[in-house]
This record gives structure tokens, C-alpha cells and sequence, in this order.
């Protein structure tokens, strides 16, 4: 039978066994099967099955157009025995015959732990797994399709390393028209370093504010993307998930206790990769108007397997309240109505501020706001009283 080299395939496609499996992990086995139907009788010499998985970093706007860099993570290759369905000719090819889907068999196991690395897609590169077959024809270019599969690699984020707590402090000295403004500081801390999907992040922070401006004291979530290329990294950041604090005026000072930001839907934190890495910070940052922002940043991972509290719930309660003590204290008496007027006083003229803009990123802009110097009226102090409870004839005595 003389077949025409302009024959076509109707179906030439790659099904895995569990379609509806979101991600393979280390020592997975991934098996499906390569279908093939023909519209018309075909003659096939050959079917191979390839799996690849390897990451690439594009050339990041760079004028030299070289190789792009690669890592290879997964390597298999297969020829698949068309004779245990097809039936050969003389000369060694495989008749397909129309009106008839064939399946052919595939399987593999994808390396141990520490071989490979999860799925990436980014602007500059990616890492990238899937399963190629290619049909053979005589006399007739190959014909191949392919099937993209994610790896996804656990990240247990109950380890000691990650369970414990980061903090870090910061100060700036503000200036105006280059004459000293007084400063602002952040000291912050989180509980842990190792978050998951959907998990609420809490913030301890102290912000003080000694310069002439009012202050917001903001926190966000921040990814940051590198990318390196011929021994230059190109670094990409991107605010995801944002909160923030009340304004603080010049003199005083505002403290977050368990203030929370939630874990959006992100990748995990990318591990064992040299040419891209993906990594996430949780950013505390002072807005001040006319100036810099003053930023703190505090390590963050986010992993696979979710904190669990089993075997670290000791320590989790002591860092808690540890942080609590340390960002926490309270009066021990009544404060001094004499001191009220002079600590609420705002020394010097009215100041127009500047708009709370923080960047294109922000979705808050607020109108201007003005610091005036408030007029206070006091009505006279409470009577305090204080009662001995150990009397049993309790007498109330007034304090002046």
C-alpha cells in the first residue's frame, strides 16, 4: 500500500495516568500513555519518550545575545516497543491503521530527594518539567508533542531553624534642607521564619518618631525574584499583601502587638537552585513624608507543610511571651495630671504635610493633612480613692 507523505495523524496526544494531580514531589512515579490514531493508514518507524526538566534564565534585556544559562534536574528517555501492538512490515516499519486508537504505555520515577526543584515561572526564567514524544515516520519529518507536569518539593516549615523567632532594629536621622530634624526607629520582630499558604503573620514593633513630621508605620510581604546571568544577578521585588498603622505625630511614639498580615497564594520559597532563586521578607517600614522611607526587613520562607505545633508549642508560647514582655509595659500608678498639657503641646508653627503616597504600588493616597497646635481644654481630675482590702472596715481616703 502506498501511503501519501502528506498523511496526518487525528490523534497524537500524551495522557498521564492521574490527570487531575496537581504536583509530583521526589521519588514520585509518573506513567501515562502516548495515543495515536490515524485518519489514514501510516507507516511508523519509530516512537521515543523523553522527560526533562531543567531551569532557564532568559538574557534579562541584555544586548549579547549568548546561550541562555540552563541546570538540568531530570533526564529520562524511553523507546517505546510499537510491536506489542503494531504489526511490522519487511523492512522494519510499523503499520497504523486508520479508525483505531492505540495507547503505548510509559512510566518512570523522578530522582530522590535533593535532586530536584520545584516548578518555577518568573519574568526572566522559569524551571520547567515535562514529557516529550516524538513519532518517528521513513521518509518524513518527526512529529512530537509534549506535556508540561509541576514538581512542587516539600518544605516542612516545623524545623527548628525556621520555627525560631527574627527580630532587628533601625534608625534614620531626618534632615531638612539639610538641617537635622531629629530621627525615627523600628525595632520589629515575628514569632517564626517559616509560614504557609493562608497563615497569619504576627508583628510585634515598636516605631518612634523624635523628627518634626507625622509618620505612618506600614508592613508588607515581599517577594523578591534573582535571576544571574553571565555572573550578574538581576533582582526583581514585588509588594504582595500590605497593612498598616495609625499616624504618629512628632514626639510620640506607637507600638503593634500581634498586629497580623495574611500569607497570600504564593510558590513555596525556591531552594537548591543556582541560577534563580525566589525569596521572601516581611518589610516594616516608616513613611515619611518629604524623605526616605525607613525599611526593616525580616526573613521569611514559605513553605509546603504547614505549622503543626507538635514538639514546638513550649517554645513558641516563650518567644510569644517573651516578645510580649519585651514590647509591652505598663504604669504602675496613674500618670500625673500636671504633665498632660506639656507632653500634648506641639512645639512650633503649623505644618502642612505632604501626601501618605508610598509608590505606584500603593492603593491608599490621602489628602493633605495638617498638624495644628491643639487648643486643650482640661476639665479638673477625678478623685482617685484608694481602699485597703485587707481592713474589713474599709475606709476611703481622697488623693491629691
Amino acid at each position: 500500500m502506498v501511503l501519501s507523505t502528506s498523511t496526518k495523524l487525528r490523534v497524537f496526544r500524551i495522557v498521564f495516568s492521574e490527570p487531575s494531580r496537581a504536583f509530583y514531589s521526589s521519588g514520585d512515579k509518573l506513567s501515562g500513555s502516548v495515543q495515536l490514531e490515524a485518519a489514514q493508514p501510516c507507516r511508523l518507524s519509530g516512537l521515543r519518550i523523553t522527560a526533562a526538566g531543567r531551569a532557564r534564565v532568559e538574557s534579562c534585556g541584555s544586548k549579547k545575545r549568548g546561550r541562555s544559562p540552563e541546570v538540568e534536574y531530570l533526564k529520562y528517555e524511553e523507546q517505546v516497543r510499537l510491536e506489542e501492538a503494531l504489526s511490522p512490515d519487511s523492512d522494519g516499519c510499523f503499520l497504523l491503521p486508520p479508525g483505531k486508537t492505540f495507547s503505548f504505555q510509559f512510566g518512570f520515577e523522578l530522582p530522590p530527594p535533593g535532586r530536584l526543584v520545584s516548578s518555577f515561572r518568573g519574568k526572566f526564567g522559569s524551571v520547567r518539567y515535562y514529557v516529550q514524544a516524538e513519532l518517528r515516520r521513513p521518509s518524513q519529518h518527526a512529529l512530537q508533542c509534549e506535556k508540561e507536569f509541576e514538581v512542587e518539593e516539600p518544605l516542612d516549615v516545623n524545623q527548628a531553624d525556621l520555627l525560631a523567632p527574627a527580630a532587628a532594629s533601625v534608625q534614620k536621622k531626618v534632615t531638612c534642607m539639610f538641617i537635622p530634624d531629629g530621627q525615627v526607629s523600628i525595632s520589629a520582630q515575628i514569632d517564626r521564619k517559616g509560614f504557609c499558604e493562608g497563615e497569619d503573620i504576627s508583628i510585634n514593633a515598636k516605631f518612634e518618631n523624635t523628627c518634626s513630621r507625622i509618620v505612618v508605620p506600614k508592613a508588607a510581604i515581599i517577594a523578591k525574584h534573582s535571576y544571574v546571568v553571565d555572573g550578574r544577578t538581576k533582582v526583581l521585588r514585588q509588594k504582595l499583601s500590605a497593612v498598616r498603622g495609625n499616624h504618629i505625630i512628632s514626639g510620640m511614639c506607637d507600638m503593634w502587638q500581634g498586629k497580623t498580615i495574611r500569607v497570600p497564594k504564593l510558590k513555596p520559597t525556591l531552594l537548591g537552585c543556582d541560577i534563580i532563586k525566589v525569596d521572601y521578607t516581611v518589610m516594616i517600614y516608616l513613611h515619611i513624608p518629604g524623605s526616605e522611607k525607613l525599611t526593616l526587613e525580616l526573613p521569611l520562607v514559605i513553605g509546603t507543610i504547614p505549622f503543626s505545633g507538635v514538639g514546638s508549642r513550649t517554645s513558641s508560647m516563650c518567644s510569644q511571651a517573651g516578645s510580649s514582655s519585651s514590647w509591652a509595659s505598663f504604669p504602675s500608678a496613674p500618670p500625673s495630671y500636671s504633665n498632660i498639657h506639656r507632653d500634648l503641646k506641639v512645639d512650633g508653627p503649623r505644618t502642612p504635610l505632604l501626601h501618605d503616597y508610598d509608590g505606584a504600588d500603593d492603593d491608599d493616597e490621602e489628602g493633605g493633612l495638617i498638624m495644628r497646635e491643639p487648643e486643650l481644654y482640661f476639665c479638673p481630675p477625678p478623685v482617685y480613692s484608694e481602699v485597703d482590702q485587707n481592713s474589713e472596715n474599709s475606709q476611703v481616703f481622697p488623693v491629691i
